[in-house]
């Protein structure tokens, strides 16, 4: 059997270029926004958030090759995992901060 490694090993790594100019245009627009101060906080911290998906994305599919795999569907299932565990903890951690010093002890 040829592995994956050898079989794509005589393409021009086309996916590569092409996630990395998106990961470049998804950085310098997140750049630019903060930047340029072209829009209000709360919209310039929901297109930050949307653009980090997106590059989360474009590593995932691009860089890491996560549609390729042959493995076990439990590394799929690990990875939804640790998206919820990033949700909680970064939720977690803007609502807690949210109260600033409401809460008195």
């Amino acid at each position: 059997m040829e592995s994956t490694h050898s079989a794509h090993a005589g393409r021009f790594p086309w996916a590569h270029i092409v996630g990395y100019i998106l990961s470049l245009v998804l950085t310098a627009a997140a750049f630019w926004l903060v930047l340029a101060h072209k829009a209000g906080l709360a919209t310039t911290l929901v297109v930050i958030v949307l653009l980090g998906v997106l590059q989360i994305l474009v590593q995932l599919f691009f860089f890491m090759h996560i549609t390729e795999s042959d493995g076990p569907a439990w590394h799929t299932v690990m990875l939804l995992v640790g998206f919820l565990f990033v949700v909680a903890i970064v939720g977690g951690s803007i609502w807690i901060m949210s109260f600033g010093g409401q809460v008195v002890a």
